[in-house]
């Protein structure tokens, strides 16, 4: 027996509550042709901005993980320094995992920790001077670190969860400041 596999091209079908097959117009599908194929935006004349974005996220786990994390007792070493580089390098390489993503010069990018009694908060900042936002650049920093200390957490810790991973702030661009209302 000979199983053949195809990758068929990456498309979405957008279509309306009642089945009809929707087509873009003006702003309102910017990722899709007018064959509903997926597609990277085309920033070239868009006006280079300075621009930052802010996210975070949270490890939740249990108290004697927290105690260990603290104490840098943990059987993988120095939790919180690996998952900074590791947050760095996701930064840097966000447009090879995010398929319609741009890949850009990033500036800056910083990954900071917080202890609390019952999780560690990332938060992720990332700055630009260019055509896009870094947004996701933000949020992928966060995802990755959250991963991280998961990684390096499960030996002791089963139970450790990865939550509220989120947008907290972007500036410049098009559109403007952006602020998640709190």
């Amino acid at each position: 027996m000979l199983i053949l596999f195809a990758q068929p091209e990456a498309c979405l079908k957008l279509v309306d509550e009642k089945g009809k097959t929707l087509k873009p117009d003006g702003d309102k599908f910017t990722h899709v042709d007018e064959n509903g194929k997926a597609l990277m935006v085309d920033v070239g004349n868009k006006e280079d901005t300075n621009r930052s974005a802010t996210a975070s996220g949270r490890v939740f786990m249990g108290p004697e993980t927290i105690d260990a994390l603290k104490k840098q007792e943990l059987q993988k070493g120095d939790v919180l320094g690996v998952a900074r580089v590791a947050g760095i390098q996701a930064a840097k390489r966000t447009s090879d995992l995010i398929p319609l993503c741009h890949p850009l010069a990033i500036n800056f990018v910083s990954v900071d920790f917080k202890i609390e009694e019952k999780y560690v908060e990332i938060v992720t900042t990332v700055k630009t001077f260019g055509k896009t936002g870094v947004e996701m650049e933000a949020l992928t920093a966060c995802s990755v670190g959250a991963l991280t200390i998961y990684d390096m957490c499960k030996a002791m810790d089963k139970s450790v969860t990865i939550e509220e991973i989120k947008l907290l702030e972007k500036t410049g661009g098009k559109s403007g400041d952006w602020e998640r209302p709190e």
